[in-house]
């Protein structure tokens, strides 16, 4: 059975990432690649599924970090007779993927248990295993079709009985002073075993490059820790080479244990690299926004009517959606997704997103190509013709369209970015038209997308709720944050989408996304509420409920995509960058809020 959420880390190498719980279980990892297939997938099943356990086989208490602020994990074990660590990284290779476990034994000794089960195709497919002697070391080698995995140690654990050499298992002491590293490594199934990698070497660069990349971070302010591990874990879910932003290293890790909003979410998704990248830049890294820019021009280029919400890490456009049967699904909640049927959602917030991420990489000083600003012209030209259509929405609501006042509001956003590159950076384009759509669908959104009777905006035009999209107006600045208007607007997700002290995105009661079941609070929707209280003012709100928010974080720092305050653990796809990517943009407010005149 796997672990509560909040019991997981992860780790990273730019390509991939896997998920290690409290216990020493690998239960979660795709190679070679965020979005290949799994070949550890207990964390959707059982042990049956593939899984690798390198903890404790005696009754202990376990304390957990990464080393400084990096994706290295340093779990430390301790029981009545002895202190072990386990150092668990993922260094960064060319052409293979590594996860490296090292053991030592730091006072007394304990005993210890390894299990290596893997299994191709998200847990279906028993690889061939085998066993090789290379020099005065034993590996073990797993092979189905177009993969291979190769298990070193000092010592192999033996095949279990009846498992047809699928599995294997071990029982070992670690003593003071003890050193044993294991390593599990994957090259594409025609490629010879590849060489053993100097692992001492590699844990150093690791932790020296990753660390001096966070200490160049600029934030300053009262919540720096957490500040620097979320845009460490936005890194960690770049893919180095490509550019590509997944939302989250994992699928179908459950809204609501038990139900069916279970989504994949190992992809690109343009809004939410987009709103990394202002994370990114707000703390000023601005590599990330070249390396991603380039990754848009990459994936969107073509017929802009062909633009999607959503690609593969490498811009690819086919993301099928299918179930899993085979997999039970976390503590059974069924059906497992892989691919997401919401790539061929028409969304129309999306260039709003893009183009306000590459208006502030603008101001960063990222100079823009010739094709860079021809692409997005030729994408706001085409919204032109297109702008007021219904559409699905920001939360992929499977339901009928609408005209939804956030997706409105983006829509304003993608014509003033663009006239803002004409009039304030020297770009060519009809401005004279841009703003005069500009000032039309701000009139538009204002007269369909506002209740005067409540004063409040509303979720869209066809309904008085209201939706924690709404929170974001100020922050991509529709309207002050300090308008009566907004002010109401803030009173009436309080008063509606309050679960708790944690926000819902909205009513599921209402019917809007047209599926069953219900979901808990969406942790992003609590941090644009902080960023909402620091543009009105009400920074000393704004404190509090940040302070709460961060101590959801696990015991390493990681947030997931949902909370459920009544059963206190964590929901949802994990880690997930909305997020860690609206805690940064929410202490990024707070740092620059005004106050009014009672909290003076």
């Amino acid at each position: 059975m796997p672990l509560p959420i909040e019991d997981y880390a992860m780790l990273g190498d730019g390509q991939t990432a896997c998920l290690v719980g409290r216990d020493g279980s690998v239960d979660w990892l795709c190679l070679p690649r965020f979005d290949s297939e799994a070949c550890l997938a207990a964390l959707l099943g059982d042990e049956r599924h593939g899984r690798w356990l390198l903890g404790p086989d005696v009754e202990h208490e376990t304390e957990r970090r990464y080393v400084g602020d990096t994706s290295v994990l340093e779990t430390t074990y301790r029981c009545d007779t002895g202190t072990v660590v386990v150092t668990d990284v993922m260094p960064v290779n060319d052409d293979r993927a590594d996860v490296v476990r090292r053991i030592r034994g730091v006072a007394g000794s304990m005993a210890m248990r390894h299990v290596w089960s893997v299994r191709f195709d998200y847990g279906r497919v028993r690889p061939w295993v085998h066993r090789e002697r290379r020099g005065d070391r034993e590996l073990i080698i797993a092979v189905a079709g177009p993969n291979k995995i190769v298990l070193r140690g000092p010592r192999m654990p033996v095949a279990a009985e009846g498992d047809h050499g699928t599995e294997h298992r071990d029982r070992f002491t670690v003593n003071e002073g003890d050193e044993l590293t294991f390593s599990l490594t994957w090259v594409p199934s025609h490629l010879p075993v590849p060489r053993l990698l100097t692992f001492d070497d590699r844990i150093e660069q690791t932790i020296a490059e990753e660390q001096a990349w966070a200490d160049a971070c600029e934030y300053t302010g009262p919540f720096r820790p957490a500040v620097i591990r979320s845009l460490v874990t936005l890194r960690m879910l770049t893919h180095a080479e490509t550019g590509g932003i997944v939302a989250a290293p994992t699928t179908s890790l459950p809204e609501q244990i038990g139900g069916e909003r279970n989504w994949d979410y190992r992809y690109v998704w343009l809004r939410d690299a987009s709103l990394t990248l202002h994370a990114l830049l707000s703390a000023g890294r601005r590599s990330a926004a070249e390396l991603w820019r380039d990754w848009l021009l990459r994936a969107v280029a073509g017929d802009p009517e062909d633009l999607q919400i959503m690609y593969t890490v490498d811009g690819g456009r086919d993301l099928p959606e299918r179930t899993l049967d085979h997999l039970p699904g976390y503590l059974g909640s069924a059906p497992v997704r892989i691919g997401n049927g919401a790539v061929r959602q028409r969304q129309s917030d999306v260039l709003g997103e893009v183009m306000t991420a590459l208006d502030l990489a603008r101001r960063a000083g990222i100079q823009e190509t010739t094709d860079s600003w021809a692409l997005q012209r030729t994408l706001v030209e085409e919204l032109a013709q297109h702008w007021d259509r219904r559409d699905h929405g920001l939360w992929e609501i499977r339901g009928k369209q609408r005209h939804f006042t956030h997706s409105g509001v983006m829509v304003w956003c993608a014509f003033d970015r663009a006239v803002k590159a004409v009039e304030e950076f020297g770009l060519d384009g009809p401005v004279e038209r841009w703003r005069t759509l500009r000032e039309k669908v701000h009139d538009t959104v204002m007269r369909r997308g506002f209740d005067p009777e409540r004063n409040t905006f509303v979720q869209h035009d066809e309904t008085t709720e209201v939706d924690a999209s709404l929170l974001v107006l100020p922050s991509v600045g529709f309207i002050d944050g300090r308008d009566p208007r907004m002010l109401g607007t803030i009173a009436a997700v309080e008063q509606d989408l309050m679960r708790d002290g944690f926000l819902l995105r909205y009513r599921t009661q209402s019917g809007v996304d047209g599926l069953a079941g219900d979901e808990n609070p969406f942790l992003a929707c609590s941090f644009w509420l902080v960023a909402a209280y620091a543009r009105a003012g009400r920074v000393d709100d704004a404190q509090r409920l940040m302070r709460r928010l961060v101590g959801l974080a696990n015991d390493v720092g990681l947030l997931s995509e949902e909370y459920d305050p009544a059963a206190d653990r964590m929901t949802g796809n994990f880690p997930q960058a909305f997020s860690h990517l609206a805690l940064v943009e929410a202490a990024m407010a707070l740092q620059h809020a005004p106050r009014t005149v009672g909290e003076e």
